[in-house]
């Protein structure tokens, strides 16, 4: 349960707007809907699980009504009731992980868990190919499989595990696709096959004025533009996605690394030549970070720990020799150790395997991406562990740290204006995150807050890289316009302009505000 000391500060109540309508308005967007869709008010027993986004840090935004649509036409009838009476209506794909809790509202909430259908087609596309990595044989563009707005990651896991068909996710098994796919959608599998949002073929959007389009490269293309990166609830709601699919069969190579922070400097140069030298090679994937937990000093200071994690789609013995470097760092108990995790395992294996969810509870993050010109400096490598060493701590054992998620291969070969998601020349993305408990004190919160600013600012000082990750978004970043979108930001602006004028979907960070 959360607790209500630990609700944010600027917990929202029922707006005005919401407070005018009357039973009979309510009673009306409840006959609009189909049977297999429910209205929850305030008061409901439905109503508590589904008005808690998944950062409890705003759990306080509590949304005056919550339609769980089962259909488009419930989020048509929806979006329509909304506009006509005067509330936002905001879209929530699943257990709304938004870092920054734009997929909570104080108007009408759109919770889509309910469509879950997964279509699967095989049809090879013109792309179709098969190759062979090691031990694993996959046909390319083997074909298409459609999931409607409330799939998770982990609702696709079965069709690899079970049926060999893949589509990059990302490591959170209870993050939607949608959310993934709007703003990129990073993964171990990117570099091989392309962000999620690369392998987008159609989606289906009820606009702001009700009514529905399906956008592809052939049809409302540059709303489909818009949609590969350019982040949710900016033009309108999406309740279905198709993408490319590919077929694998045989095993792939993980490892799982992890020393003690006092081989931080090397283990995090070292990865990032390995990820510098293995730019171009599609098939090494790798998430590098520093983390810690605990509530006292000394226990943050033993859980304090360097690690590298990823999977190879190649041979054992060219991933060892990838891996030789961070192989050779740490004592000979730590050495031991990593040479032992790197293995071959079933495609569907490794996905578990590196499987992490967000932070619960409660959260903060700050992200950046780093090119070539930008990676960590020794300097910078030894602020942040000095910093980790001094973060406060809480009863939250997801804790703090970050992790960097390296880039390349098939991510890199797309032209920076080819999609909305414009970081195409980045070795990797940087996420610095803290967490705290629900039952932890307001003191607490304020202390993870601070300490995050201090992290960041220790690692970047007064000029931070330009650019941030638009699925990591940070409601403190000055210059987010550029910093998610860089020069593609103008035109996701008159694509909102043209398919929402009125800017019906907005909040803090949507685009054209």
């Amino acid at each position: 349960m959360v607790g209500s000391q630990s609700l944010p500060a600027a917990a929202a109540s029922p707006t005005e707007e919401a407070e005018r309508l009357s039973q009979r308005d309510w009673e009306l967007l409840a006959q609009a809907l189909s049977s297999r869709s429910t209205l929850y008010r305030p008061g409901d027993s439905g109503y508590p699980p589904l008005a808690l986004p998944f950062n409890h840090r705003y759990a306080g935004v509590r949304p005056a009504g919550i339609v769980a649509c089962a259909t488009t036409r419930d989020v048509r009838a929806a979006v329509r009731w909304a506009r006509a009476v005067g509330l936002p209506a905001v879209p929530r794909s699943g257990l709304g992980h938004n870092y920054a809790g734009y997929s909570a509202t104080t108007g009408l909430l759109l919770n889509m868990a309910r469509m879950k259908s997964i279509v699967s087609t095989p049809q090879p596309g013109a792309g179709s190919r098969t190759r062979t990595y090691g031990r694993m044989r996959v046909v390319h563009d083997a074909g298409k499989v459609a999931v409607g707005a409330g799939v998770t990651n982990g609702d696709l896991h079965p069709l690899l595990e079970d049926r060999g068909m893949f589509v990059p996710t990302g490591r959170c098994p209870t993050v939607g696709v949608a959310g993934l796919v709007l703003g990129g959608g990073i993964g171990f599998s990117d570099k091989m096959f392309g962000l999620t949002c690369d392998r987008l073929v159609s989606t289906t959007v009820v606009l702001a004025d009700g009514s529905v389009v399906e956008a592809s490269e052939d049809a409302h293309s540059d709303l489909f533009w818009g949609c590969r990166g350019g982040a949710g609830n900016n033009f309108g709601v999406n309740t279905s996605f198709t993408f490319q699919y590919e077929r694998f069969q045989g095993d792939v190579g993980v490892y799982q690394l992890r020393w003690s922070l006092d081989s931080v400097l090397q283990v995090i140069a070292t990865a990032q030549q390995v990820a510098v030298n293995t730019l171009d090679d599609k098939r090494f994937h790798l998430r590098v970070g520093i983390g810690t937990h605990g509530l006292t000093r000394d226990q943050i200071h033993a859980n304090a720990n360097v690690n590298a994690i990823g999977q190879y789609y190649g041979s054992l013995e060219e991933l060892r020799d990838t891996l030789a470097p961070l192989l050779a760092i740490g004592t000979a108990e730590e050495r031991a150790r990593n040479n032992a995790s790197v293995r071959e395992v079933a495609a569907g294996v490794a996905s578990v395997l590196l499987s992490a969810t967000t932070p619960v509870q409660q959260f903060a993050a700050k992200s950046a991406v780093l090119t070539s010109r930008t990676l960590l400096t020794d300097d910078q490598i030894g602020a942040a562990a000095e910093q980790l060493l001094d973060w406060p701590g809480s009863d939250n054992e997801d804790g703090a740290g970050f992790a960097m998620f390296a880039l390349g291969g098939e991510i890199n070969q797309v032209p920076p204006d080819a999609t909305a998601f414009v970081h195409r020349n980045a070795v990797f993305i940087l996420a610095a995150e803290t967490s705290w408990a629900d039952y932890d004190p307001p003191s607490v919160a304020d202390a993870n807050l601070h300490w995050l600013r201090e992290f960041y600012c220790g690692i970047f000082g007064d000029t931070p890289p330009p650019h941030s990750y638009q699925n990591f978004p940070d409601p403190t970043l000055k210059d987010w316009r550029r910093a998610y979108y860089g020069a593609n930001y103008d035109r996701l602006v008159r694509v909102n302009r043209q398919y929402d004028p009125t800017n019906f979907f907005s909040y803090p960070q949507a685009v054209g505000t």
